[in-house]
């Protein structure tokens, strides 16, 4: 199983709060913790974490931040030859709010992931070329994940297309390229400006998409293609910390799709694995390893 990410690597900055303050309200926090995060690293090391050989594309910025990233990929045995450093920005951060339901509020400051370039993505086009599944997000600019789509279509790789964090008016040829979509309910309805559901997820295939997963959070998830529809439950559990759910979700994801699995089952089993993310505090810091999951998940 080889997985290629191409995306966003930043750094979190936890504070744990008795509830998400309002606009101009001060906080006082009960606890603070750092930990590697963006959407891209967090799906590569969860891949990683379940044993597929996985390849990053990323930019750091030459700063105690992207130094530490770097070694936390290498950590994870994620493969950095395509993790390339810039003088132009500091790394990428993410100050992040949790209250003490889980739940959590984000800001993204993307940095050097913004001077990602074309000719680092041609640079690494014979890791994309090698790799089962190659996912994207849109934590770097949207014509980097244009190109690194048509890249891995041209070398016949397959791909996952998370849109996230979304935004509207993304040119149609991103869903044409996707094989498959994978946004939880708000991206939905901001793509689709539709509610989030079986209608919707249908106006995405419309689109040129194969296959959308519509993540429903506590309730699993969505898994609709041109002839299916099919609702994949989730087991109820008491969650700590949701941060990085959805992005244990869609590493996961490939990783079961780059074994063979079909879209529904490979769906049932990503959930599995982010309903235990969540019951563990921080993003990476709360994915399970291989070693952590029953026999039968992995079998």
């Amino acid at each position: 199983m080889k997985i290629c990410v191409i995306g966003a690597a930043n750094l979190d900055l936890i504070s744990y709060v008795p509830r998400l303050p309002q606009v101009g309200e001060t906080l006082h926090g009960s606890r603070f913790q750092m930990g590697y995060g963006g959407k891209g690293a967090n799906q590569a090391v969860m891949a990683a974490k379940l044993g597929a050989e996985v390849a990053m594309v990323c930019k750091l910025g030459r700063d105690v931040f992207g130094e530490g990233t770097l070694e936390n990929f290498r950590a994870h045995g994620v493969d950095t030859t395509h993790v390339t450093f810039t003088e132009e920005a500091f790394s990428g951060v993410a100050p992040i709010a949790v209250d003490p339901k889980g739940q959590n509020a984000i800001i993204i400051v993307t940095g050097a992931n913004d001077v990602l370039s074309l000719d680092d993505l041609e640079r690494a086009r014979p890791m994309i070329a090698g790799s089962d599944i190659v996912v994207c997000q849109l934590e770097i600019p949207v014509e980097l994940t244009l190109a690194a789509l048509r890249i891995a279509r041209e070398e016949g790789a397959r791909t996952i297309f998370n849109p996230a964090p979304a935004r509207p008016d993304l040119p149609e040829e991103l869903y044409r390229l996707s094989d498959v979509i994978c946004a939880n309910e708000p991206e939905t309805e901001l793509l689709t400006e539709m509610q989030a559901g079986e209608e919707a997820a249908r106006a995405l295939l419309g689109r040129g998409t194969r296959t959308v997963v519509l993540t429903l959070g506590e309730r699993g998830c969505l898994v609709v293609e041109q002839d299916t529809a099919t609702a994949v439950p989730v087991e109820a559990v008491n969650a700590v910390d949701t941060s990085g759910a959805g992005d244990a979700f869609v590493g996961s994801l490939a990783v079961f799709l780059a074994a063979g699995r079909l879209p529904a089952e490979a769906a049932a089993r990503a959930n599995r694995v982010a309903a235990l993310s969540v019951q563990g505090r921080g993003t990476q810091s709360s994915f399970p390893n291989r070693t952590d999951l029953p026999a039968d998940l992995l079998g």
